[in-house]
């Protein structure tokens, strides 16, 4: 089986191939250059250089967020109408599960998070466990500070992972001291052969029903909403 997996939900793009269980190529960068523009290039020479045609691809796999809105469409739109024009299937997997997959060798609870600004974060918690990723603690869009009284009620050590560490580093050891464990910098970027390898296995979407996972309304969508509950209530 051969897969196409590619994650634009954030900053980092990543695309990979996977050949069974076997990763055989993947392109990852994080620079602030617009998905739009990089994603396909970024497909196309990663297939090239393995020496596989479009028509050989078994499945599409894609992050569905939460993350950028725009990084997450860009994704997306591109997963399925690729999955449409090749008849394939396409699956889509939560960015956060994805990411937490870099702890597989971590005994604890595994917290990937993404910057949701305003001192919010997009995040939740995971845990191996006989060879399973599982959740723990359901994704939520919450307050950074409300989340890390959550997981020090665990007791447990957490491993964090984020492109963003730096900016959170200083009150994740405020908060849980200890028991923080803050990856090396070279397993704080998302992988696309990790999202691969969850969705080898799992059932496939629907192209017309898969949707992004935001985990909060567009800040256009929320003004929407409540300028027209404003409008009814007057």
């Amino acid at each position: 089986m051969k897969i196409l997996a590619m994650d634009t939900s954030n900053q980092v793009l990543s695309v990979a191939l996977l050949e069974d269980k076997q990763l055989i190529g993947e392109i990852t960068t994080n620079i602030a250059k617009n998905h739009s523009v990089r994603l396909m290039p970024a497909v196309e020479k990663l297939m090239q250089d393995v020496h596989i045609t479009p028509s050989e691809l078994d499945r599409i796999v894609v992050a569905k967020g939460p993350g950028s809105f725009t990084g997450v469409r860009i994704g997306l739109a591109t997963a399925k109408t690729m999955a449409w024009a090749l008849n394939i299937p396409v699956i889509g997997v939560s960015s956060l599960e994805a990411f937490a997959y870099q702890g597989i060798l971590f005994d604890g609870i595994i917290c990937p998070f993404f910057d949701a600004r305003r001192g919010l974060v997009y995040t939740g918690a995971y845990r191996w466990k006989n060879g399973e990723l599982e959740t723990v603690m359901e994704e939520e869009n919450i307050l950074m500070t409300e989340w890390l009284a959550k997981l020090k009620e665990t007791g447990e050590n957490v491993l964090f992972l984020s492109q963003d560490i730096e900016a959170f580093k200083e009150v994740i050891k405020e908060h849980l001291q200890d028991k923080a464990v803050i990856a090396d910098s070279s397993f704080q970027l998302p992988r696309a052969a990790h999202l691969a390898l969850l969705g080898r296995e799992r059932e496939a979407d629907s192209v017309h029903a898969l949707v992004p996972n935001y985990l909060r309304l567009a800040e256009a969508e929320a003004n929407w909403q409540k300028q027209q509950k404003e409008q009814a209530d007057s």
